[in-house]
């Protein structure tokens, strides 16, 4: 064994127990280790005495760090994750509004597959025949299996056009495609006239300017409306808590709409202190497998605020706040720091949004969920 590599194994021991009291000091309820401190510690230190003494032949220093530093925070739980500097200058992009994309949208857990759970209407995705159900195996020829659910999406999507190369499993064969990326939305939302209601007003992305924008354009139009209004959140994955809250804010006035829990049970209240402009305005809204996040966190504050109801598909229940922390050699951590719960102290991280009216996976089509919501909105 090399200098080098003999210096290693120390280095991995220190990251691996500082990692160790930090979790330890900041995690969440419920994710603490059922081994005591000095017994994980003893642990690891026999599983790196044995690599190093006993393993085929010596392993890769970079290689074994960056493992090491994967497995620790990518088993956390399905949003904490390791990001190295490929995937940090990806991350830094995700909320610009030029990033072109595939239109996948992907759900997975450690070490598993990641699976298709949504695909956007008219997407390249959606054109070479990538479906919901559907296992990505590789992207761009990274094995899909060892990525985070983090990044998985970031490697579907980047400023450039260049196609990925797709690797995915149905059934028993597996499948390899080119897909192109594009910009898939012309705005953060969109919206469409609808008989018998007021609407659909659909969100793309809960990144800001979107509600800025939709008060400029979309809801001067709305004061007048009686109808109902439809809030589609259907495959809306990505946003921030931010723009969440401004978006219930357009309906809701109050100090409290919901807090995320922290470690040691600390309580960071959300609030809504704004005039409501759509107050008096009916609500339905949308929702399916894809509606992660912050979009979940909106669903179920209008519900428990505004007796909504809520058609369509449970969510993954993925509410949960997140501190990114930038590493010497340019890699990051993205750690989870609390997880949110409704005033009613309903939790919503791992059990998401119940429907009050449900719509079957293979049954999800615009018509579907119009028969589905004129009726309840009468």
């Amino acid at each position: 064994m090399t200098r080098k590599q003999a210096k290693i194994f120390p280095l991995i021991a220190l990251f691996a127990t500082s990692f160790f009291l930090l979790m330890e000091r900041n995690s969440l309820s419920g994710y603490s280790s059922k081994l005591s401190p000095y017994k994980s510690f003893a642990l690891l230190g026999k599983v790196i005495s044995l690599i190093k003494n006993d393993y085929i032949e010596d392993p890769n220093p970079t290689k074994t760090m960056k493992g090491a530093f994967k497995g620790l925070v990518d088993s956390l739980d399905v949003l904490s994750c390791y990001l190295d500097k490929e995937s940090v200058r990806r991350y830094s992009q995700r909320t610009e509004a030029n990033i072109k994309d595939t239109g996948v949208i992907l759900y997975k857990r450690y070490g598993s597959f990641p699976q298709v759970i949504g695909i956007i209407k008219n997407s390249p995705a959606q054109k070479k025949g990538i479906q919901i159900g559907d296992y990505i195996s590789a992207i761009d020829n990274r094995v899909a299996r060892i990525m985070s659910l983090v990044e998985t999406h970031l490697y579907l999507k980047d400023r450039n056009n260049t196609p990925i190369k797709i690797r995915f499993i149905r059934g028993n064969k597996t499948q390899e495609v080119n897909v192109e990326k594009t910009l898939l939305f012309k705005d953060r939302y969109s919206f469409m006239p609808a008989k018998g209601t007021s609407g659909i007003l659909k969100i793309h992305q809960l990144y800001s300017p979107c509600v800025k924008r939709m008060k400029e354009d979309i809801i001067p139009k709305l004061k007048s409306k009686k109808m109902p209004l439809i809030l589609d959140l259907r495959n809306c994955y990505e946003g921030d808590m931010e723009e969440a809250q401004k978006l219930i804010n357009l309906f809701l006035k109050t100090p409290k709409i919901g807090y995320f829990e922290k470690k040691g049970g600390i309580k960071e209240i959300l609030s809504c202190p704004d005039d409501a402009e759509l107050d008096k305005l009916h609500l339905v809204i949308w929702t399916n497998q894809a509606t992660i996040g912050p979009a979940e966190a909106v669903a179920g504050v209008l519900r428990e605020f505004k007796k909504v109801k809520i058609i369509g598909f449970p969510t993954p229940g993925l509410v949960a706040k997140q501190n990114f922390f930038n590493l010497e050699d340019g890699s990051g951590l993205l750690l989870t720091s609390g997880i949110f719960y409704l005033k009613s102290g309903e939790k919503l991280w791992e059990n998401g949004v119940k429907p009050d009216i449900r719509i079957e996976i293979e049954n999800q089509s615009l018509n579907t969920y119009l028969k589905k919501s004129l009726p309840s909105v009468k």
